[in-house]
């Protein structure tokens, strides 16, 4: 069964958890996105549904390319990239869980990818893909939360392709109108190319008038 309310993010732990248990319905996932909400499912817990406090976001007039990365973006056509967007959700979200990273494990547990591939069925979930010679080599994939836009992983297999998948989700962002989007949790990578951290009061904030915009995203 959906999840008919969450409890008022001022009751959420330091942690920026808001509540636990329930599921993966996509109306509950819908529910949580509208309200800055979003799951983090931990091994032996119940369901988490977290709102931090700090929140990450990017924007997209602060965006810091780097030199090299700004050659790679400009090179791209030339040396055999292509960019696709919700043309490979299902292996997106499959690489994003099996492709170590930084940290250990994976939130993307088999529930929540079947979960997330629902949730792109209905139209709310999409990815970017970058292909390097016809392979799949990057991506990103996220929420379109009614008019704002949370990310929620990426991966890459070749240097730079994560990268590339995000400046092409930015800029098609971009040209529908938004001028940031949710990146959750701050990490230094993100950090390096502009990110910060805002309070939850002023990130609900932003939801709230992206919401009221109405954009449509995809």
């Amino acid at each position: 069964m959906p999840i008919i309310r969450f409890p008022d993010l001022s009751l959420a732990t330091p942690e920026g958890i808001v509540a636990s248990g329930g599921d993966l319905h996509p109306d509950s996932l819908l529910l949580a996105y509208s309200q800055g909400i979003f799951p983090w499912p931990h091994l032996g817990l119940p369901l988490l549904w977290f709102s931090p406090d700090p929140r990450a976001i990017l924007e997209f007039d602060r965006l810091h390319i780097s030199k090299s990365l700004q050659h790679a973006k400009r090179q791209a056509s030339r040396k055999g990239w292509t960019f696709t967007i919700d043309r490979a959700f299902d292996d997106v979200v499959r690489l994003c869980a099996e492709v170590p990273r930084a940290q250990h494990g994976t939130w993307i547990t088999p529930d929540v990818h079947a979960a997330y591939l629902e949730f792109h069925r209905l139209g709310h979930a999409h990815s970017v893909e970058a292909w390097h010679q016809g392979r799949l080599a990057g991506g990103i994939y996220g929420v379109d939360a009614g008019g704002a836009f949370a990310g929620e992983s990426m991966f890459h297999l070749e240097s730079n392709a994560s990268n590339l998948a995000l400046l092409h989700l930015i800029d098609h962002l971009a040209e529908r109108g938004l001028e940031w989007m949710d990146i959750q949790v701050l990490s230094p990578h993100l950090e390096s190319l502009g990110a910060r951290a805002i309070s939850r009061e002023e990130f609900i904030r932003r939801l709230e008038m992206a919401r009221q915009r109405g954009l449509s995203l995809f």
